[in-house]
């Protein structure tokens, strides 16, 4: 829920923090687009400077251990090697 910030995986409820939140919101709304660094940065900080991007990465880490079942090996918000990321949600069988 975009409004609360309030993600539900499974039986569980997790508060997500408010950039979190908006990255969730933008790769849902691109599902299955690569979305570069660049333009991750200007649509959820709301700034043109990309200088340092640690920021970036460091909220998708945060993102992904909620979102995951294995952060480390992510299923659906993918690294795109040089690019960005991509957000996909699986078929349900």
């Amino acid at each position: 829920d975009p409004d609360t910030r309030l993600l539900r995986n499974g039986d569980e409820v997790i508060q997500l923090r408010p950039k979190e939140a908006a990255l969730l919101a933008l790769f849902m709304q691109n599902q299955g687009k690569v979305l570069n660094r660049p333009e991750i940065i200007r649509q959820v900080w709301e700034t043109d400077y990309v200088g340092d991007t640690r920021t970036l990465s460091v909220h998708i880490r945060w993102l992904r251990q909620k979102i995951e079942a294995d952060p480390n090996h992510p299923r659906l918000l993918r690294t795109v090697r040089g690019i960005g990321y991509r957000f996909e949600v699986p078929p349900v069988p």
